[in-house]
């Protein structure tokens, strides 16, 4: 007997989200949850672009760099192309790797390295787009110390995610639309001071700025600032919907331009002058709005750091599931389907932001450790987005000219963020190198584990395993005993798991049930397919979650019991004779085998190192009872040995 059905919480992915649907409110979640880093970015473009005196070529060279990297790298790549590319509604460059991984081994690596970049920009966006809000403060109040407050915020903003953010996300989307407006408004003004500014948009300025400017080149780290967020547009697809995100990005994008212009009018109208640290952002502001404006740039930077902060869970959650991150515990923290809370990473988290705000202390010093990072990630996705259109039977000169052009866009952005290496963007690269090693011990140790796993045919055990059920000299173990296995061939069982049963200590159930989690490519499946070994004796149920599916095997393994029940497949009444009688339904015992690395090892160099690193590691984090959802009062975990390379010989003398 084998069957496959689908869970009854299965959704497809557009049901999983209504707001994918283009409509006004699926437009202000848009904006509320995905545009909060590109948003902010105006905070500091503008004061890094041009750090001394003001000259007329560099604002002109400046707003006219930014205007085009909008275009070409968010709007034409991001916006018109990389969207296409969803793994049905999500996307995000693990949904984006999930999709291609089949076409090459070497196609992890380039999502390990995108991933781990974006979880260090993850670090470093909070507390450059808060400090860059709250140091307008300094306009009004000079004396006044920031880095206490920009820690108080970043502190009770890191406390509040346990609690989820359901509320607080409902106001997201009116206060970032109060947020573009304001910035179009501000723009408009600083237009119209010097309406000259609007030449600018000659693509021939930032070429002028680029190649006659002295330095010019190196400008671009500086200019790159201004698309940071454009992975988050992605990253969110299933949240908000290719159409919302399109729609909303032309709002967007003109209140962009116009505080960009409006700030380029500003500085021009102060050529010659040292910018003296002011930000030409909060300059443009009339001295009776600057307190509101700071007001409305904090909360928006806020609302900035928590959609990287939610973006930062989602990518630990897939990375999980992709074997490419310890299992560590996952809450979510409402009924909101996707919410969710690492405690873990959240820690993490706020630790890396409180270190770059002390070590850092002002916004501009933030700004050479920002952008290096997520240039990485965005070169791995135009890598993946290749091959994606390589699947998609583009022509193969298309896909060169997409490979060519774009980079060598992200490629010089990447050569111009590396002079801010010593200035900073070391710690950008600490941290994404640190990411990447646990990455790629997690996913290497699967695969050496999964390799030395010894599995064996099932049916020749079942004759023992019935007459053990029926031996009542053995004490009962369970009525119901449930082993969780790794084997993803039906007719196969870990040869572990038989010894644990007849060996370790005879383990006697009324029904012996094993257990296998299948990851699959697509991020919403909820299937389970039961396979009948032995009549009412034993059974294999093989669960197929996508690789943003919640792991509740618990609730989702006793809804399957429940099933089999209702369609007289089971019966799961206990076989005591004076229970039976009360139709008692019988305990379930849950069997999670753990490995540990076994001493009776000769190992391969690499894998030594791998395999120490990995057990170092997951002595950090909880066990995998409590990543499946299993309820803990009816768990056994037992320690099972990783036999890498036996010992060939023993040097033992026997003496008498």
């Amino acid at each position: 007997m084998s069957d496959t059905k689908t869970l009854p919480d299965a959704r497809t992915a557009s049901a999983h989200h209504p707001h994918t649907a283009i409509s006004t409110a699926g437009l202000l979640i848009a904006l509320g949850i995905i545009y909060g880093d590109i948003g902010t970015s105006p905070l500091y473009v503008m004061k890094a672009i041009v750090p001394g005196v003001i000259t007329q070529d560099l604002v002109y060279g400046g707003i006219s760099a930014v205007l085009w990297t909008l275009t070409l790298q968010t709007t034409v790549k991001y916006v018109l192309l990389t969207l296409n590319a969803d793994n049905n509604g999500e996307g995000g460059i693990f949904s984006l790797y999930a999709l291609v991984r089949r076409r090459g081994m070497w196609l992890s690596a380039v999502a390990i390295v995108g991933g781990a970049a974006l979880l260090a920009d993850g670090v470093i966006t909070p507390p450059v787009s808060v400090s860059s809000a709250i140091e307008g403060l300094e306009a009004v109040y000079p004396e006044i110390q920031t880095v206490p407050i920009v820690i108080a915020i970043l502190c009770g903003l890191f406390l509040l995610q346990s609690f989820g953010t359901q509320i607080v996300g409902k106001a997201f989307g009116p206060i970032m639309f109060l947020w573009f407006s304001m910035l179009a408004a501000l723009g408009v003004y600083g237009i119209l001071q010097h309406p000259e500014i609007l030449k600018a948009a000659n693509p021939y300025y930032a070429y002028n700025m680029l190649v006659n400017q002295p330095g010019g080149f190196w400008l671009l780290g500086a200019v790159f600032l201004c698309t940071t967020g454009a992975e988050a547009l992605y990253s969110d697809l299933g949240h908000c919907g290719k159409g919302n995100i399109r729609i909303s990005w032309v709002f967007v994008k003109t209140s962009l331009l116009l505080n960009y212009f409006g700030q380029g009018g500003w500085l021009v109208a102060h050529a010659g002058e040292p910018l003296n640290g002011r930000n030409p952002f909060f300059a443009l502001m009339p001295e009776w709005f600057l307190l509101i404006g700071i007001g409305i740039a904090t909360i928006a930077a806020i609302i900035a750091s928590q959609a990287l902060i939610t973006g930062s869970f989602t990518l630990v959650a897939e990375a999980i599931r992709l074997n490419m991150w310890p299992k560590v515990k996952l809450n979510y923290p409402t009924d909101v389907k996707g919410q969710l809370y690492v405690p873990s990473m959240n820690r993490l988290l706020l630790l890396g932001c409180i270190a770059v705000v002390l070590y850092f202390r002002r916004s501009e010093h933030m700004e050479a450790a920002y952008g290096l990072a997520i240039t990485i990630t965005m070169l791995m996705t135009t890598l993946l987005l290749s091959m994606w259109l390589r699947a998609k039977r583009i022509p193969m000169p298309l896909i060169v000219l997409f490979l060519l052009v774009y980079g060598g866009i992200e490629g010089s952005f990447l050569v111009a963020n590396l002079i801010k290496f010593p200035h900073g963007g070391w710690v950008s690269v600490a941290i994404s190198l640190c990411l990447i090693s646990v990455m790629y011990v997690w996913l290497r140790a699967y695969f050496i584990k999964k390799r030395l796993t010894e599995f064996v045919k099932i049916d020749p055990y079942m004759e023992a395993l019935k007459e053990l059920s029926n031996d009542e000299t053995v004490p009962k173990y369970a009525t119901h005993l449930v082993f969780m296995s790794s084997a993803e061939r039906q007719s196969e069982i870990e040869s572990k798991i038989i010894y644990s049963i007849f060996q370790k200590r005879p383990k006697r159930a009324d029904i012996y049930w094993f257990v296998h989690v299948d990851t699959t490519d697509e991020p919403y499946t909820m299937e389970y397919k039961v396979t009948e070994l032995a009549p009412n004796d034993a059974f294999r149920v093989t669960f197929r979650l996508g690789f943003r599916v919640e792991q509740k095997i618990n609730l989702y393994f006793r809804k399957v019991v429940e099933d089999l029940v209702r369609n007289k497949e089971v019966d799961i009444t206990s076989r005591y004779e004076s229970l039976s009688k009360q139709h008692v339904t019988g305990d379930f015992r849950f069997v999670v085998l753990e490995k540990f690395l076994s001493v009776e090892n000769e190992f391969p160099f690499v894998e030594k190192l791998v395999m120490q690193a990995y057990f170092y590691i997951k002595q950090f984090i909880a066990s995998e009872d409590k990543y499946f959802g299993l309820d803990t009062s009816s768990v056994k975990i037992e320690k099972v040995p990783l036999v890498i390379t036996p010992t060939r010989s023993v040097a033992l003398k026997r003496v008498y």
